[in-house]
């Protein structure tokens, strides 16, 4: 079957898919990634754990590569908590993947692309998250299995400023 009948094309809505995930402990903590600063975007900021999903991978899969990538855990069950689409162009977006997870070990392995660092859900220095953080984090604290996903969207206003819309 032709990718055109699929409704793929150049003049269509796209979006990239990455994950996003959230391990929490049972002392009210976050495992965060401060990035490195080789990153390209959100060096020196915390951010959940994550990043895109590799052809051939399923979303689910996708987020255990990452997470085994970005910090040796592969012991840990993960359960999809949301689905937030993101506008970076007219043409192109993101499809944030959102999960959440409970890890009370101590082992874990820093990465390329950050270290690792547990930190309170009750976040106080807001300048060193990513932006998203402070309205995502608290919605996925709350979040349990079976409640409905968290459900939302992101956009950039003319100053390049980024508006977040979450149900």
């Amino acid at each position: 079957m032709p990718v055109s009948d699929q409704g793929a094309s150049d003049n269509r809505y796209m979006v990239v898919p990455r994950n996003l995930i959230f391990l929490f402990d049972d002392k009210d903590r976050v495992l965060l990634i401060k990035g490195s600063s080789q990153k390209k975007l959100w060096s020196g900021l915390y951010n959940a754990i994550g990043g895109h999903i590799e052809r051939g991978e399923d979303v689910i899969e996708g987020a255990y590569r990452e997470l085994k990538e970005e910090t040796g855990i592969s012991d840990v069950l993960l359960q999809v908590c949301g689905l937030i689409t993101i506008d970076v162009s007219e043409c192109a977006g993101v499809l944030l993947f959102l999960f959440k997870g409970i890890y009370n070990e101590k082992a874990f392995t820093n990465s390329s692309e950050g270290k690792l660092f547990w930190k309170s859900i009750n976040v106080t220095n807001y300048d060193e998250l990513v932006e998203d953080l402070l309205v995502l984090l608290p919605r996925v604290v709350k979040h349990e299995p079976g409640d409905p996903l968290i459900i939302g969207k992101y956009h950039y206003d003319k100053q390049g400023n980024m508006i977040v819309n979450l149900q």
